[in-house]
């Protein structure tokens, strides 16, 4: 489960307001609100005194990590960006510089 719907089930549960359990958790309700929105994500300590505060309990296993690519896969991507990147039309360089001409 994502940490936003632990988070919004265990203070449905408690029958609190997102105020009330910003106030349990010594949190401010906007921090709150973007955690139940997944806007952010709270560290694993942070989830703890969250769902403590609503009277439920914390469980590593209800955290997953984000799904990131490996190495391997991010270098290819890389790859094909540099390899896109030849093939842009480039600008010749400008011999002289277009600046306006000094009053005198």
């Amino acid at each position: 489960m994502e940490a936003a719907s632990v988070i919004r089930s265990a203070r449905e549960t408690a029958g609190i307001s997102k105020r009330e359990l910003a106030r349990r958790a010594r949190t401010s309700a906007a921090a709150i609100v973007a955690y139940e929105s997944g806007t952010r994500e709270p560290s694993l300590p942070t989830l703890q005194r969250i769902l403590n505060a609503a009277g439920a309990r914390a469980e590593m296993n209800i955290v997953a990590a984000p799904n990131l690519p490996d190495a391997a896969t991010l270098g290819h991507r890389l790859e094909q960006v540099l390899e896109l990147a030849e093939h842009l039309p480039r600008r010749p360089p400008l011999l002289r510089l277009p600046y306006p001409p000094f009053a005198r």
